[in-house]
C-alpha cells in the first residue's frame, strides 16, 4: 500500500455542494459559478443555497432572514464563557471556546439539522464581535434585528450603523468564502460528522482546522508583509531579498488552483474600489512583481494570487482588526461546514482511512530496571 502525502489526489467523498476546478480557475456552488453569486446574491441567499440545494424564493428567504435575525443572542452560559476569556486570547480561540459553550448551553445535540445550522450561523458574528469589544474594555452591543447578517456584524463591532459600502464589501466577502470544496476544515467537520457526533462538535473541529496559518490564518500575514514593504518603490528590492534568502511571500499559491483563484480576481476589483489609491498601488504592484518573480524562479509550481491576498485588503478597508480576519473567515465558512455535515448525514458511513505503517516491528519488551 502506498500513501498519498496530504491525501493529494485522493477522492474522499462525493458532494454536490461545491467544487474547485483547479486547472480552469473556477469555483462552483450548487451549479452556480462564483461570479454569478458574488455582489449579486446576499450571504443569506448563499446560506440557503448551500443548505437546501437551490436559491430561495422570496418567501423562503424572508423565513430564513427572520430565523437568522432572531437567533443572534448568546445563551447566558455562553456569554459567561465569552466574558471569562482572557483579553489577550487569540480571537479564534475565543470563537472555538464560546461556540462549544453555545453547543452545550442550547443544547445542540442529536442528529445535525437544518434548524441547528441556522442557529450556529446566526450566532458566530455575535461571538467574534463580542470578544473584540470585551478585550478592548467596551461592553457588548446587542444584535439589531433590523440589519442583515453582514451589517449586523459590523454594527456589533462598532456600535454604529455601518456605511453601505462597508456592508456590501463584507457581504460579498462572506459569499466568496462560504464554501470551497473538500478543504481541510470542511474535511475535519465531515470526519467528525461521520462518527454521528453533534453539529456543534463538527463546527468546533472546523474552527480548529481553520485556525492554522496554512488554511485560514494567512490574510493577516499579507497585511504584515505589505506593511514591511511599505511603498511601491520598495516592492522589487523587498521581494528579491525575501526570495533570495529563502523567505516566503504571503498570499500566493494554492493546493488546488493552477491558475488565478477566481475569488482573488473578484476581491481585487473590490479592493481597488475600497482602498486608498496608495494602498491599492502597493498591493497590486506587489502582486504583479511577485507573480513574475515566482514563476521565473519556480515555473513548475504555477503560482498565482490566492484568496488571502486581497481578502486582507478588503477586510482592512471595512475596518476589521487584522487578527479578526481568520474568525471573520469562520463567520462565512460556518455555512459550508454545516452544509457538508448535513450532506454527510445522508447515507453516512464512518470515515476511517488506512495508514501506511513505517515504524519498527519485532521488538522485545524489557523491564524498566533492565533498560
Amino acid at each position: 500500500m502506498s500513501s498519498a502525502k496530504g491525501l493529494d489526489g485522493v477522492v474522499v467523498s462525493a458532494t454536490n455542494i461545491s467544487h474547485v476546478f483547479g486547472e480552469e480557475g473556477r469555483l462552483v456552488y450548487r451549479g452556480y459559478e462564483i461570479n454569478q453569486l458574488a455582489a449579486k446574491a446576499t450571504f443569506e441567499e448563499v446560506c440557503f443555497l448551500l443548505w437546501n440545494g437551490h436559491l430561495p424564493k422570496r418567501d423562503e428567504l424572508d423565513t430564513l432572514n427572520a430565523a437568522l435575525r432572531s437567533r443572534r443572542t448568546l445563551p447566558p452560559a455562553a456569554e459567561l464563557a465569552l466574558r471569562a476569556m482572557p483579553k489577550e486570547a487569540d480571537p479564534m480561540d475565543a470563537l472555538r471556546t464560546v461556540a462549544s459553550a453555545v453547543g452545550a448551553a442550547l443544547p445542540i445535540s442529536g442528529k445535525p439539522s437544518y434548524d441547528q445550522a441556522i442557529t450556529l450561523a446566526a450566532i458566530f458574528p455575535t461571538i467574534v464581535a463580542g470578544f473584540n469589544r470585551l478585550r478592548s474594555g467596551r461592553d457588548l452591543v446587542a444584535p439589531d434585528a433590523s440589519l442583515g447578517h453582514a451589517a449586523n456584524y459590523l454594527y456589533m463591532l462598532t456600535g454604529e450603523k455601518p456605511p453601505e459600502n462597508h456592508v456590501k464589501s463584507l457581504d460579498t466577502y462572506l459569499v466568496l468564502l462560504a464554501d470551497h470544496g473538500m478543504n481541510a476544515s470542511t474535511f475535519t467537520a465531515r470526519v467528525i460528522a461521520s462518527t454521528e457526533s453533534d453539529l456543534a462538535s463538527c463546527v468546533v473541529g472546523g474552527i480548529g482546522a481553520l485556525k492554522g496559518p496554512l488554511h485560514g490564518g494567512a490574510p493577516a500575514l499579507v497585511m504584515d508583509m505589505l506593511d514591511q514593504i511599505g511603498t511601491a518603490d520598495n516592492i522589487k528590492p523587498w521581494i528579491d531579498q525575501t526570495l533570495n534568502s529563502g523567505g516566503k511571500l504571503m498570499g500566493f499559491g494554492h493546493r488546488v488552483y493552477r491558475t488565478t483563484d477566481p475569488r482573488a480576481e473578484i476581491l481585487r476589483d473590490m479592493a481597488r474600489q475600497a482602498s486608498t489609491p496608495e494602498f491599492f498601488a502597493l498591493a497590486r504592484g506587489t502582486e504583479e512583481y511577485a507573480i513574475e518573480e515566482l514563476n521565473k524562479r519556480k515555473p513548475e509550481r504555477r503560482l498565482y494570487t490566492n484568496v488571502e491576498f486581497y481578502s486582507a485588503s478588503v477586510l482592512n478597508s471595512v475596518g476589521l482588526p487584522r487578527d479578526l480576519f481568520p474568525s471573520t473567515f469562520a463567520v462565512s465558512r460556518v455555512a459550508g461546514w454545516t452544509a457538508h455535515v448535513l450532506e454527510q448525514m445522508v447515507g453516512n458511513r464512518l470515515i476511517r482511512p488506512q495508514s501506511e505503517y513505517t515504524g519498527p516491528q519485532g521488538l522485545t519488551f524489557v523491564p524498566v530496571d533492565q533498560r
